[in-house]
């Protein structure tokens, strides 16, 4: 197949392109910054050249939208919205203006679209849409109106021919560096992976190979449209998590933080405690009922294997003390790991 990756350069983006080429298939990646063979120049607001490469392509993996480990200022989360809602608008309009339009349109959405909860998980069905929790800052509404409005552009574009699903994803758990689980691993090895403000919060996570592996699914199930929750069946209490994956690395002790204590980390991460803090409890109640099978359902195991695969990646390359290049075996590109 011919698939089209707008928004394809970032972290989840190069996972699935890597994937999907590997596979066989033609990915073309639409960035703002074209580097390689492959990518192509777009800006997520307007039509172009890019929209060549959507006439005619099997299937679009719409990725774009600005990074959310930022601090929630309001330029941050103006940003957020429009990148998101400009891009989706964007790719819609492409679709539909194409004189042969892909058969599917996967549009990135989010598992923080759904309520801060502890008592029950959400699914596509049942599940609670956030944004009106008691005791929680009144600013955390803005992620779930994102998300909204994400998923409503995509629901308006009239692409009659096109088949669309929202991929509800939570947090994508691969060895490439800079990544979440790079960001979890990191604080593990330093001894300060311990709970966060309790650690009773849930974290919704998926497995890079799994995360694939359900997008080719999708591609190929004409029955399903709509919401899809991207997430393994087995979330877990932050303090389970990272007591896990110190385990996995062999850390013996993970100092607690206070909330006033992430607060503090987050400000010198330019992140937002909202991350660390949200209990995002999400099942992939859809996917289990159309017959997907996740690799790594639960999450010592994964976290096992993501190790091991941190454990044999190239080293980043280094400079000796002559100048030249350090360790052999660098990686290259951001195909390493």
């Amino acid at each position: 197949m011919k698939i089209v990756l707008p928004g394809g350069s970032g972290q989840v983006g190069t996972v699935l392109e890597r994937a999907l080429s590997a596979a066989g298939h033609e990915v073309v990646v639409l960035t703002r910054r074209p580097v390689r063979p492959g990518q192509v120049r777009w800006d997520g607001r307007t039509a172009g050249p890019w929209t060549a490469e959507i006439d005619g392509c099997d299937a679009v993996v719409n990725l774009a939208g600005r990074s959310v480990n930022c601090r929630y200022t309001p330029a941050n989360l103006r940003e957020m919205m429009d990148s998101r809602v400009d891009s989706a608008r964007a790719v819609g309009e492409a679709i539909a203006a194409a004189a042969r339009p892909p058969r599917v349109w996967l549009q990135m959405s989010t598992a923080t679209i759904y309520a801060h909860r502890f008592d029950a998980a959400n699914d596509e069905r049942d599940g609670l849409i956030g944004g009106s929790e008691p005791g929680v800052p009144d600013y955390w509404s803005f992620s779930v109106d994102i998300a909204r409005a994400w998923e409503r552009e995509q629901e308006r574009a009239r692409t009659p021919h096109t088949r669309k699903v929202a991929l509800r994803s939570a947090m994508v758990m691969s060895p490439d560096r800079g990544g979440v689980f790079d960001v979890l691993l990191g604080l593990t090895r330093l001894g300060l992976g311990g709970p966060v403000a309790g650690g009773a919060q849930y974290v919704s996570w998926i497995h890079d190979r799994d995360f694939v592996r359900a997008v080719r699914f999708l591609i190929g199930r004409e029955d399903l449209a709509g919401p899809v929750n991207l997430a393994a069946p087995a979330p877990l209490p932050q303090r389970a998590l990272m007591r896990v994956l110190r385990a996995a690395w062999g850390v013996p002790v993970g100092l607690p933080a206070t909330g006033w204590m992430a607060g503090i980390g987050a400000f010198a991460l330019r992140s937002d405690t909202e991350l660390l803090l949200k209990s995002r409890r999400v099942v992939p109640g859809r996917l289990l009922d159309a017959g997907f099978a996740f690799d790594h359902p639960h999450w010592p195991e994964a976290a096992e294997d993501l190790v091991r695969r941190v454990r044999v990646r190239p080293r980043p390359e280094r400079r000796g003390r002559r100048g030249t290049a350090g360790a052999a075996g660098a990686p290259q590109g951001r195909a390493a790991g």
